[in-house]
């Protein structure tokens, strides 16, 4: 740069050109706004050659002066804009468009009431007009005063304990009082202590953390010096020092760092989970004052506080002028410095309004299928406790009226003393009251209690799984919800995204397109300007800059044909594209080239690399791991990033340090679905450099008859020769960019355009006047760019490469193999994510795609029903879920002991007929939505591909049922070009209509929508940050231990608790019809057989212990049987372990066996004097001793664990019984004194003991048999084909089949 600078004028505020939304923009990064103030050829001054004027210092300052007054008007500088302020024809061709009344109310006022003003280092004066939190943080819930009241509370918010609470008040009515008051409230009591007990430890675990964090100390600014202050007695408005490593006490804004260039380090693991560090700016501005040093005076204005913790939209105001803040110039409560050594900021939110306390909200709770159906389930237990309540108030009511003249001499209807006759009615009330008092275990609420323990147990068996554990990036298995455990076995349909899902997201330069040519032999490592370079190993890899050398830490692969063109000293049209594709590279992002070093206390810093330091190692932070291959190609081929500054780009060129001015960012958004950068280049010439999406660029390239003059003339001539060369370059570009996709490729197309004089300033006036805004800043933002991203020159196109993980393929094939429908969901290209479905085995060369790519809803209407029509599809129709008859899918492929014992797997052929999308309804117990009689069983399998554009008309209410129909009748969909909320929108259908279980999975942010609103969230451990992972229910590493993950754990998890369930159901309700049939020899009164404490022992003791170890570690298939034949998974999608068949058998079973339980000993004592005690004793033992044989017969897989708890259950009845029988020290509480051991010395109980086992199971055993004979499902007939393989085996599986991870 030989020129001299011109006078450089500082523009007034209103018309500042910073951009908050980028970390390298020069507000982020703090630069002083300067332009070069355009004059017209009046003015005074001589002409630079870049366009701008000289001034001199008077010029200069009349010019400013006036600068204040007036601004300059948009529709002269564009007078093809009418009133309307529409665009001009020429750009309103493009997708893009610029709106005037965006700006109307950009200002917000400082006393408006969405914003607060912070005066910097005048806290009182901060607080004086608003009522600001102190930030003391309390997260316990309790204190000793409201400890019990809230607690209980609390506690009774839930239906099972007011349950116990009604019963327990019932039973102190003497009337009522069937049971001891004492033994009445044991239960609730029990449960209540132990409830608090838990609330009131983990709270007191809060508390001391509160505390901790409360007393911890910071640096701030008082009387002038930084002195230790504590977090909770710090201010809104107080200036904070933190230094290298330590936390950040509440949300502030940044003033200055140690970096010159004002930039910080911080690590945000304890927000968002990330830990890749996060590079935050202070403004130049204020940096400049030193604040590190003393006190600085301004004011801040920013939004009022809320939960977003990617967002922050504020200015600051010294000395009269205004600077725009953004979300990267503020470091929030919950964050580390890291590599920095000081940074200094000022308090905006503390306490409980910083971002991290308004999001330590709990994850929204998802119930399983399981415990829904339960539910119902339970309520049909309701209406049976109630009819046989009723049987009980009716039959004492007709009772007493038979009995009407005998009352006045019967012992408990006497008129005096403490018994009462009411009336008929009322001792029918009564007998109603005290028959629920005796059947209250009928619901049973210790179920709940139990499913807890059970699905805590099967988490940490998926947790310590070996098999699920990623050592690359030392990640395990985690169970972030332990209530949907059993869902897993159930799944139909999975969503998955692409990149960092199914691929690595460890982005590497492929391959470039530029100026129509396409670069694709990147083969070997090169150094730019080093023709040795091919020979050199990877490790020696570097760039030769002259007489330093830069070297980047990233290793790219490059082109020696490009690498040659870049180097060739011929000023040609082909190299000045390639520079300048190759500049956009470099420039266009968001990467800051960082140096590591030790610091004098050992520790290591992080900082901004300069030219000043000299050659060195290189490392590009970022967050986009697209930017970091984009930057480090660019490197690999000479163009080496060493220096990005508040103000200014610093690239080494091939050996030559440039510097650019950057005057503004705009930032790639989700809508614009590009990037560009606006700088002054070494030679005066002002660029607008782009990248981004090829449907967002390819639309605001010009054509050649809209390419300006200046354009033709700069790059490519005015010849009709030229204009040809740029139409053939977009054909080919597009043919590269279609080539790439079909690849595999993930592509971005290059653009850039030189700016006039016009159009710098218009923009620079609307930048500024945007970047200021506190209200719709993004709109107009998006507005602004709009100005300059049009008529762009294209350079060409890039392709990165992002491989597979591995096992993704064979994963897919298993899922696909088990009946779970497969659906792809990514952002990406139609080519990239056909190619990447190919590559995975989603989509196979048999299938016939079925293409839509619409922008009407009348042609996205026409699209599907065409392809409805075409394929025979048709309404939805469904069939009941269960059926004895359909339990055998296996298609009559017999199970035999080789098989199992080689470990062999179904081949594809074989198991063709049962994937997702082919099978008929006898097979699965679904008609599959849309396919009619008329599909044949060998017709083409069908692929649906849609793209976002489509997917905006066909998820509207007209359209969603017939996308839904032909979606579900495809066996692969896979949809493109998709935004977070269609990734969401398409799961909320499929759920909706379907009624199936839904599967999500992805690893970034915007797939956090989708994975919430999927009946199972899976996050996975990827490189695109861990938001994904912080809102699933499950987080593993990789894609491919998803097979484990539904097809071993899932299944074992569901028909675990399936059994669990309706085995609950039948111990609790054989227990509570045998107590029934009893009160039609007591006059329907409430008197029991059984005592108090006996009953309350029973579902607490005597039973509860094995159906929770049943639940844990029963297996009914080993792991390898369950990978092997993954059609084994549909047992669950077809609900075989829990339906209403199911739990109406078990119903029946459970009346037969409770009055075997009753008849069978009240025969054999029936001409005997035994007492009420001692046949309650036998019936007591009886049914404790049948539900755990019942139980004994259902299991699958023994180990002494096992063992321990169903014959230790036995043991500790008889044993509580003899304890019980011992004690004589009060007749109410136990009144059966040595009554077990005149039962236990008679033969006869041990005769009818035995009969009621054999009786009762009877029935049972012979249905079971025949069953598995006759009707055996698929799970039966592998786990005969397993037991005669020799793979079962006694030992205890459940742990060592599984190579544990050792817990931290």
């Amino acid at each position: 740069m030989t020129n001299a600078k011109p006078l450089l004028i500082p523009l007034p505020h209103s018309i500042r050109s910073p951009d908050i939304t980028s970390p390298t923009s020069p507000v982020a990064n703090g630069q002083s706004c300067f332009t070069r103030v355009p004059l017209d050829k009046d003015s005074l001054g001589t002409s630079s050659s870049h366009g701008f004027r000289t001034l001199s210092p008077v010029t200069a300052a009349k010019t400013l002066a006036f600068s204040h007054l007036s601004k300059p008007s948009y529709q002269s500088a564009h007078p093809s804009l009418g009133h309307d302020c529409s665009i001009s024809s020429t750009e309103s061709q493009s997708k893009t468009s610029f709106d005037q009344s965006a700006y109307e109310t950009s200002e917000l006022e400082p006393d408006d009431p969405q914003s607060r003003i912070v005066y910097i280092n005048n806290p009182v004066r901060t607080n004086e007009k608003y009522e600001m939190a102190g930030n003391r943080v309390h997260t316990s819930k309790y204190s000793l005063l409201t400890f019990l009241p809230r607690n209980l509370f609390e506690q009774f918010h839930r239906f099972a304990y007011i349950y116990f609470l009604v019963i327990v008040i019932l039973n102190q009515i003497p009337a009522l009082a069937v049971f001891g008051r004492t033994a009445s409230l044991f239960p609730l009591v029990f449960v209540l202590v132990l409830t608090a007990i838990k609330d009131g430890y983990e709270d007191w675990g809060r508390h001391r953390s509160d505390r901790v964090e409360n007393m911890r100390t910071s640096l701030v600014l008082q009387e002038g010096h930084y002195k230790p202050k504590k977090w909770d007695c710090i201010q809104v408005g107080e200036m904070v020092k933190l230094l290298a490593n330590e936390s950040v006490p509440c949300d502030m804004v940044l003033l200055g760092t140690s970096d010159p260039s004002g930039v910080a380090y911080v690590e945000t693991l304890n927000l968002d989970g990330e830990s890749n560090l996060k590079s935050r700016y202070a403004r130049q501005e204020t940096a400049d004052k030193h604040p590190e040093s003393g006190p600085i005076s301004g004011s801040l204005t920013c939004e009022l506080p809320n939960r977003n913790i990617y967002e922050f939209t504020a200015y600051t105001e010294l000395n009269g002028e205004q600077f725009p803040l953004g979300p990267n110039n503020i470091i929030l409560r919950g964050c580390e410095v890291k590599n920095t050594s000081w940074v200094v900021g000022v308090v905006v939110y503390a306490g409980r309004e910083t971002k991290a306390m308004l999001n330590s909200s709990g994850a929204q709770s998802k119930r399983s299928r399981l415990e829904q159906y339960m539910n119902r389930e339970t309520g049909w237990l309701i209406v049976f406790l109630i009819v046989i309540c009723l049987v009980g108030g009716f039959g004492m009511g007709l009772w007493v009226q038979t009995h009407l003249p005998w009352l006045p001499i019967i012992q408990f209807y006497k008129r005096t003393g403490d018994y009462m006759y009411t009336s008929v009615a009322g001792e029918a009330i009564i007998g109603f009251l005290s028959c629920v008092i005796i059947f209250q275990i009928m619901i049973p609420i210790s179920l709940y209690i139990s499913m807890e323990a059970v699905r805590l147990g099967q988490s940490y068996f998926m947790i310590r799984d070996m098999q699920m554990y990623h050592p690359g990036s030392d990640t395990r298995f985690q169970c972030r919800a332990l209530n949907i455990n059993e869902d897993l076995g159930q799944i139909k349909y999975l969503f998955s995204d692409k990149t960092g899902t199914l691929t690595e997201n460890k982005m590497e330069f492929h391959t470039a397109s530029i100026d129509g040519i396409d670069y694709s032999d990147a083969s070997v490592n090169s150094d730019a300007g080093n023709a040795e370079a091919s020979t050199r190993p990877e490790n020696s890899y570097q760039i030769e800059a002259g007489t330093e050398a830069w070297r980047p830490k990233v290793i790219a692969k490059v082109d020696p044909k490009l690498v040659r063109l870049l180097q060739s000293p011929l000023h040609t049209i082909g190299r000045k594209v390639a520079h300048e594709y190759m500049l956009v590279l470099a420039a266009c992002n968001t990467i800051v080239p960082t140096r590591v070093k030790v610091s004098a206390t050992g520790q290591l810093e992080m900082h901004a690399a300069n030219t000043e330091e000299g050659v060195g190692s290189v490392e590009y932070q970022g967050e986009s791991p697209d930017e970091q291959a984009l930057v480090s190609a660019a490197a690999a081929y000479g163009y080496s990033l060493v220096e990005r500054t508040s103000s200014s780009i610093v690239i080494n060129v091939l050996g030559e340090i440039q510097r650019y001015e950057v005057l503004g960012i705009h930032e790639f958004d989700s809508v614009r679905k590009r990037m560009s950068v606006v700088v002054e280049c070494p030679d005066r010439t002002i660029k607008l450099l782009v990248k981004g999406a090829d449907t967002s660029v390819m639309d605001i390239v010009a054509t050649v008859t809209e390419a300006p003059q200046s354009v033709k003339s700069a790059v490519h001539g005015d010849s009709l020769v030229e204009e040809k060369h740029r139409a053939e370059v977009v054909l080919r570009t597009l043919g590269h960019l279609d080539n790439y996709a079909r690849e595999g490729l993930r592509t971005l197309v290059v653009a850039s355009k030189t700016l006039t004089q016009r159009e710098v300033e218009e923009w620079h006036f609307h930048y500024a006047k945007a970047s200021t805004a506190l209200t719709d800043r993004v709109a107009m933002l998006r507005n602004t760019a709009a100005l300059v991203e049009n008529n762009l020159t294209l350079l060409g196109s890039t392709g990165i490469e992002d491989k597979l993980q591995q096992g993704v393929p064979e994963t897919i094939a298993l899922l696909r193999e088990a009946g779970i429908k497969v659906w792809v969901l990514t952002g990406d290209k139609q080519e990239t994510a056909i190619s990447i479905g190919f590559s995975c085995l989603l989509l196979t060369r048999d299938m016939q795609q079925i293409i839509i790519n619409e922008n009407s809803r009348v042609g996205c209407q026409e699209a599907i029903m065409n392809a409805k029509a075409m394929h025979g599809i048709m309404s939805t129709q469904k069939e009941s879920r269960f059926s004895f008859r359909r339990q055998n899918s296996l298609g009559g492929r017999s199970f035999n002991s080789e098989d199992v014992s080689n470990g062999t797997t179904m081949s594809m052929a074989e198991s063709t007929w049962y994937s997702a999308g082919s099978t008929t309804s006898a097979d699965k117990g679904t008609v599959e939505s849309g396919v009619t009689q008329r599909r044949r069983r060998d017709q083409q399998p069908l692929a649906l591909i849609i793209d976002g554009n489509s997917l905006v008309h066909a998820l509207s209410e007209e359209l969603e049922q017939d996308l839904y129909e032909l979606a579900t009748a495809c066996k692969v969909v896979v949809c493109c070009r998709v935004a977070p909320l269609q990734k969401a929108g398409i799961v909320s259908l499929v759920k909706r209509k379907s009624k199936e279980m839904t599967l999500a999975v992805g690893d970034g942010a915007n797939d956090v929508s989708m994975i919430q609103m999927a009946d199972v969230g899976v996050g996975i451990s990827g490189q695109e940050g861990r938001q994904a992972v912080m809102a699933s229910d499950f987080a593993m590493g990789r894609f491919q231990f998803l097979s484990r993950l539904l097809l071993v754990h899932g299944h074992w998890n569901y028909q675990r608790l399936g059994y669990m369930v309706l085995y609950n159901f039948y111990r609790n309700a054989v227990f509570v019809m045998m107590l029934f049939w009893f009160i039609f020899y007591t006059a329907f009164s409430p008197q029991t057989a059984l005592t108090d404490w006996n009953l309350v022992f029973y579902s607490l003791l005597y039973t509860s212990v094995p159906t929770i170890v049943t639940g844990i570690l029963d297996k009914d298939l080993s792991h390898r049987t369950l990978l092997n034949y993954p059609q084994l998974y549909g047992s669950g999608q077809r609900e075989e372990a829990y339906n209403q068949t199911l739990f109406w058998a078990t119903m029946l079973d459970t009346l037969w066996q409770s009055l075997v339980i009753f008849y069978v000993p009240y025969f054999v004592y029936n001409a005997t004097d035994i007492d009420l005690y001692g046949l309650g004793c036998l019936w007591l033992i009886a049914v404790v001793v049948l539900v755990n044989v019942n139980l004994a017969m259902d299991i699958l897989r023994w180990n002494w664990v096992t063992h321990v708890a169903v014959w230790g259950s036995v043991i500790a009845t008889f044993v509580c019984q003899i304890i019980m029988d011992s004690l004589s020290f009060s007749d109410d509480l136990l009144p059966h004194y040595w009554v077990v051991y005149h039962i236990a010395g008679d033969a006869r109980s041990w005769l009818s003991l035995l009969l009621t086992v054999i009786i009762a199971l009877v029935p049972r055993f012979c249905v079971k048999v025949l069953v598995q004979r006759i009707w055996a499902s698929d799970v039966q007939i592998a786990r005969e084909a397993e037991i005669i393989g020799g793979h079962f085996d006694c030992r205890s599986e459940c742990s060592m089949e599984l190579n544990e991870v050792p817990l931290p």
